[in-house]
């Protein structure tokens, strides 16, 4: 049981790890400048950076999302109508 458990723990956080050091790297760059409207602009870049990683992910898969429902409707659509043109019992 520990083994199978060290198999798939490791390896996830050694991902989590390496995941979450870019994030620690900015804020790291902008904590030690001395100047603090040097300090405060890039607090404010890396914040614009983040909200502009974040905000197109989301609206992006909701539009994948609907656009494969839509396309899935027209091929059942399509198949019903050809369905409903076949003859029964003729």
């Amino acid at each position: 049981m520990d083994s199978t458990l060290l198999k798939f723990a490791l390896p996830a956080l050694v991902a989590l790890a390496i995941s979450a050091t870019p994030a620690a790297a900015l804020e790291q760059n902008c904590r030690f400048i001395q100047a603090k409207p040097d300090r405060e602009a890039c607090y404010k870049r890396q914040e614009e950076e983040l909200a502009a990683k974040r905000k197109p992910a989301a609206p992006t898969d909701e539009s994948k999302t609907f656009e494969t429902l839509r396309q899935m409707r027209q091929d059942d659509d399509a198949v019903y109508r050809s369905i409903n043109n076949i003859c029964r019992g003729c």
